[in-house]
C-alpha cells in the first residue's frame, strides 16, 4: 500500500531520482561528445533547452498549482473536489501537448536558422517535438501525486524516463553514425530518445495511478476518506489554476529561459568577440558541458522545492503558523548546509571534473563560472517555493521579472566585453536579486531563521573549504597528469578534492560553532548521525 511521504522522505526520493536522471543525462552527453563535432553538440544542446522551455510554457506551471490545490482540498476534507481538479488538469495537458508539439515542429527551421544562427539544430528540434505530446500530461500527473505527498511516483517515472531516453537516444545516434550521417542527423537521433522516455514515464504514472486508486478505495471502505460528488465547473477550476500558475510559470521557466537566452543570443550579443568557429566551440562547451554539470548542485533544491509546497500549503491552510515557520526554516538550513558546499566543491574542481567526464577540458572556465552561480540559483528556487506555499505566487513572479530585467541589461552590457562569461555573470546577478527580494517577502510573513548570528563562521567555513578543495585538486592533478592516463588522474584529483573539502567543511561547521548540539534535534536523521560524533570537537561552551 502506498503511504504519504514526509517532507524529508519525499525530498530524498525526489533528490535521488533527480540525481539519477542528471547522471544519466551526463552519461548521454559523454559518448555523444566523442562522435559529434562542436556544431553537433551546440545543436543538441539548443534543441534540449528550447524543448524544456516550451514544456514549461505548455504546462503553464500547472503541476505546482495542482500540488497546492490538491493538498489544500485534502487537508480540508474535500477529496472529491481534488479529483475533479485532477481531471481538468489532464484534459488541459492533452490539448496543450498537441498544440505545443505542432508549434515546436514547424517553428524549428526558422528558429535555428534566423534567430539562434545554429542552422544544424533544425532536425534535432523537430525530432524532440513529439515528446511534447506526452510530457504535459505526465507533468499534470506528477503534480497530483505531489499534492497527495507521494513523491515516489514522480521519482520513479523520472528515472525510467531518463533510462529510456539515454539508452535509446545514444543507440539511435550511434546507428546514424554507422550509416555515415553527420552532426545534424546525429543530434536529431539523440533528441528522439526523449520521445521514448516519455512513453516509459507515462506508463509508470499510469501504474501508480491504479495503485493509488486501490488505496483510496480501501480508505473509503474503512471510513477514513470520503469522495463527495463534485460538480465544480471546469471553468472555475481553470480560472483558479491559471490565476495561480501564471505567476508560477514565470518563475519556473527562469533557469531554462536563461540557458536558452544565452544559447540563442550568444552570437548576436557577443558581436566580434568570437569567430564563427569559436562560437560553435563555446556554445558546445556551454550546452554540453557546463549546463550538464551545473545541473547537479541544485538537485536537492529542486527536490525540496517540489516537496515543500504541499507541506507548507497544508499548514498554511489551517493557519498553523508555527509549523509554517519550522518547515520554512528547516528548508533554508538544509539548502545552506548541503547545496552551497556541493556547488563550491564542483566549482573549485571544475577542471578535473570536466576532464574526467568529457573528451577534453576546453571550456572549463565556463563550467566553473556557471556552477558557481548555482549557489544563488538554489536559494532562488527554494525561496520561490516557500512563497508558493504561502499562496502568494505573484510576489516571486514580480521578483523574477525584476531579476530578468537585470539579466538582460547585464548581458547586453557584458557580452561584447566578456562573451559567454558576461552572459553567465548576468544570470548570477539575476539569481541574487530574486533571492534577496524573496527572502524579504518571506520574513514579512514568518520569522524564518536560517543561521541567525552564525553567518560569519559559516562564510569562513565555506571560504576555507573552497581553498582546500582548490589546492588539493590542483596539487594532485599536477602530480598525476604526467604519471598516468589523464582520465585516471582526473578521477583521483576529483576524489581527493571532494573528500578533503567535505571533511574540512563539516569539521569547521562544528569548530566555528555554526552547528551546535542544540541544533541537532531539528536536523534530518542522516545529518544527526553525521554531526553527533563531531560534537566532541566543539568548544566546551558550545557543548553546554
Amino acid at each position: 500500500m502506498l503511504k504519504k511521504d514526509s517532507l524529508i522522505k519525499g525530498t530524498i526520493i525526489l533528490a535521488v531520482a533527480a540525481l539519477v536522471a542528471r547522471v544519466l543525462g551526463i552519461f548521454q552527453r559523454v559518448p555523444l561528445d566523442y562522435v559529434m563535432g562542436s556544431a553537433g553538440g551546440a545543436a543538441l544542446g539548443l534543441a534540449n533547452q528550447f524543448y524544456l522551455w516550451l514544456l514549461i510554457i505548455a504546462t503553464g506551471g500547472i503541476p505546482s498549482a495542482i500540488s497546492r490545490m490538491v493538498s489544500e482540498r485534502h487537508a480540508l476534507g474535500k477529496a472529491g473536489e481534488a479529483q475533479r481538479i485532477y481531471k481538468a488538469a489532464l484534459l488541459f495537458g492533452a490539448v496543450a501537448g498537441v498544440i505545443m508539439a505542432a508549434v515546436l515542429y514547424f517553428i524549428a527551421p526558422w528558429y535555428s536558422t534566423h534567430l539562434s544562427r545554429f542552422p544544424l539544430a533544425d532536425k534535432a528540434i523537430q525530432a524532440i517535438a513529439p515528446a511534447l505530446l506526452l510530457f504535459p500530461t505526465i507533468a499534470m500527473m506528477r503534480g497530483y501525486f505531489q499534492g497527495r505527498q507521494m513523491m515516489a511516483a514522480g521519482g520513479m517515472s523520472q528515472i525510467v524516463e531518463q533510462i529510456l531516453r539515454v539508452l535509446l537516444g545514444v543507440g539511435l545516434a550511434f546507428l546514424v553514425v554507422s550509416w555515415g550521417y553527420g552532426d545534424r542527423w546525429i543530434a536529431a537521433a539523440a533528441s528522439a530518445g526523449s520521445v521514448f522516455g516519455g512513453v516509459g514515464a507515462l506508463a509508470v504514472m499510469i501504474w501508480y495511478g491504479r495503485k493509488l486508486g486501490r488505496m483510496d478505495a480501501a480508505e473509503v471502505r474503512a471510513g477514513r476518506m470520503r469522495f463527495e460528488k463534485s460538480n465544480l465547473p471546469f471553468r472555475s477550476i481553470y480560472k483558479e489554476i491559471f490565476t495561480m500558475s501564471l505567476p508560477i510559470v514565470v518563475t519556473a521557466m527562469t533557469v531554462n529561459l536563461l540557458y536558452l537566452f544565452d544559447s540563442s543570443f550568444l552570437v548576436r550579443l557577443s558581436g566580434d568577440f568570437y569567430t564563427a568557429l569559436l562560437a560553435d566551440k563555446v556554445a558546445d562547451a556551454f550546452s554540453m558541458k557546463a549546463v550538464s554539470l551545473a545541473g547537479i548542485p541544485p538537485i536537492l533544491a529542486i527536490a525540496l522545492s517540489s516537496s515543500i509546497i504541499p507541506v507548507i500549503s497544508s499548514a498554511f491552510a489551517v493557519r498553523n503558523m508555527n509549523e509554517v515557520t519550522r518547515q520554512s526554516s528547516l528548508i533554508m538550513r538544509i539548502v545552506v548546509f548541503t547545496g552551497v558546499p556541493a556547488a563550491l566543491i564542483m566549482t573549485v574542481a571544475a577542471e578535473s571534473l570536466t576532464g574526467l567526464v568529457f573528451e577534453n577540458v576546453y571550456g572549463v572556465g565556463i563550467v566553473a563560472l556557471l556552477t558557481a552561480g548555482t549557489i544563488f540559483q538554489i536559494s532562488m528556487m527554494t525561496s520561490n517555493s516557500i512563497l508558493y506555499g504561502f499562496g502568494t505566487p505573484r510576489i516571486p513572479m514580480n521578483n523574477t521579472l525584476i531579476g530578468l530585467a537585470v539579466k538582460l541589461v547585464a548581458s547586453v552590457a557584458l557580452a561584447p566585453l566578456l562573451g559567454i562569461y558576461g552572459m553567465i555573470l548576468g544570470s548570477t546577478l539575476c539569481y541574487i536579486v530574486i533571492t534577496v527580494l524573496n527572502l524579504r517577502a518571506i520574513r514579512q510573513v514568518v520569522p524564518v531563521r536560517t543561521l541567525g548570528g552564525k553567518w560569519v563562521g559559516y562564510i569562513a567555513a565555506v571560504i576555507a573549504t573552497g581553498a582546500v578543495g582548490f589546492g588539493i585538486d590542483y596539487g594532485v592533478r599536477t602530480l598525476l597528469l604526467d604519471a598516468m592516463p589523464h582520465k585516471l588522474a582526473y578521477l583521483f584529483s576529483c576524489c581527493a578534492a571532494g573528500a578533503a573539502a567535505g571533511i574540512v567543511y563539516v569539521v569547521l561547521l562544528v569548530l566555528l560553532r555554526v552547528v551546535q548540539p542544540s541544533d541537532l534535534s531539528s536536523f534530518p536523521g542522516p545529518l544527526r548521525k553525521l554531526f553527533r560524533p563531531l560534537m566532541r570537537l566543539a568548544p566546551a561552551s558550545a557543548r553546554g
